[in-house]
This record gives structure tokens, C-alpha cells and sequence, in this order.
């Protein structure tokens, strides 16, 4: 078969540039969204060592207000790696693009009038204060899942802090990369020793104590 040039084209790289978008204004408020739903959003933030129990709690609190009528929606930092951020690694950079990633999603969850539960290890505090800045006011709370690491390394459910430890994984946070804990979190939760239900319980009151 004779290698041919079959056809040729130029990409106009200028059609993606940010001056060629404007927002596009809707007539549907966020308010009205959530009115429909019978709730206030907000974005409920875990952050935590892996192996803290951030998930666990995270399902937890989707449980209690699911059976109370509300609507929520939890993003799980190992699912959203499968999907939307599958392209990213664990680098620094990568990390913080993870985290810019899903506080816009949780954004626009928000603005559709849901509850949202983000379980991220999200170890930088910068980031987790960009989350917060992108939010309306008074819907962010940042709930630190503070379990010391010698408990998660000891719970280990996916066997990642031996690998760690090993040498087989690079840049995994509290082993070979740092985490920041949150300095005023709206909660801190200490998981040893408490039952997951209790401290969703917990965040739960937190939400409804809402002035």
C-alpha cells in the first residue's frame, strides 16, 4: 500500500481561547432550584488521611438525609478518579487540579439546589480555601476527619500505606507527601473510638443549625 497523504488541516487554536466565551445568563434561579427541593444547599467538605474514614462517614450522612426526605449527592475521590479525573496523577500539581475539579462540580451541584458531600483527602489547605471562596456564603463547611495516622496506617483497607512504606507508591500523603490539616474547620471529628452514625449525626445538626 503506497503511504499517500490523503488529506490535511490546520487546528485554529484561537476558537478556544477564554475571550471567545461569554456567560450565558438563565432565567431558573438557584434559589427556585432549590426551592423545589424543600432544602438550602451546601457542600459538606471531608478532609482527611486515607483511611481516616471520610467515605464511611460521608455515606453515612447521605443515609440520615436521604431517609429524611432531602437530596444529596456524594463525591468520592476514588470514584471521581475513575471518570472525570482519570487523567491525573498524585503529583502536587495533579492534586491540586483534582481538587479544582471537583469544587466546581460541587458548584454547580450546589447551584442545582442539592446537598453535596465531598470525600477528599484534599491535602493542601489553599485548595480547600479556593472550595471555599467558589461557594455561596454559608454553604461550605469543612468537616476535618481527624484520625492520627498510625490509626489509618493500622486500618489500611486498601493495603496503600504498606505499599507506601515499601517504596512501591510515590507521593502518598503523610508518608511522601504532606497534608495540611484545617486550622478552624467548622467540625473536627475524631473517629477512634466513635461510631460513623454518630458523628454523621453530628454533621447533620451542623446543617440544620444553619442561621
Amino acid at each position: 500500500m503506497a503511504n499517500l497523504t490523503v488529506g490535511a488541516a490546520m487546528i485554529d487554536l484561537p476558537l478556544y481561547r477564554t475571550e471567545n466565551i461569554r456567560w450565558q445568563a438563565l432565567e431558573v434561579s438557584r434559589k427556585s432550584r432549590a426551592a423545589l427541593l424543600n432544602q438550602r444547599p451546601a457542600v459538606v467538605w471531608l478532609t482527611g488521611l486515607s483511611g481516616s474514614g471520610k467515605s464511611t462517614i460521608a455515606n453515612s450522612v447521605e443515609k440520615l438525609l436521604n431517609g429524611k426526605g432531602r437530596s444529596t449527592y456524594v463525591l468520592d475521590g476514588d470514584n471521581i478518579r475513575h471518570g472525570l479525573n482519570r487523567d491525573l496523577g498524585f503529583t502536587n500539581e495533579d492534586r491540586i487540579e483534582n481538587i479544582r475539579r471537583v469544587a466546581e462540580v460541587a458548584k454547580l451541584m450546589a447551584d442545582a439546589g442539592l446537598i453535596v458531600l465531598v470525600s477528599f483527602i484534599s491535602p493542601f489547605r489553599a485548595e480547600r480555601q479556593l472550595a471555599r471562596e467558589m461557594m455561596e456564603k454559608g454553604e461550605f463547611f469543612e468537616i476535618f476527619i481527624d484520625t492520627p495516622i498510625e490509626e489509618c496506617a493500622k486500618r489500611d483497607p486498601k493495603g496503600l500505606y504498606k505499599r507506601a512504606m515499601a517504596g512501591e507508591i510515590k507521593h502518598f500523603t503523610g508518608i511522601s507527601s504532606p497534608y495540611e490539616p484545617p486550622e478552624n474547620p467548622e467540625l473536627c471529628l475524631r473517629t477512634v473510638d466513635s461510631d460513623p452514625y454518630q458523628l454523621a449525626i453530628q454533621i447533620e445538626a451542623l446543617l440544620d443549625a444553619r442561621p
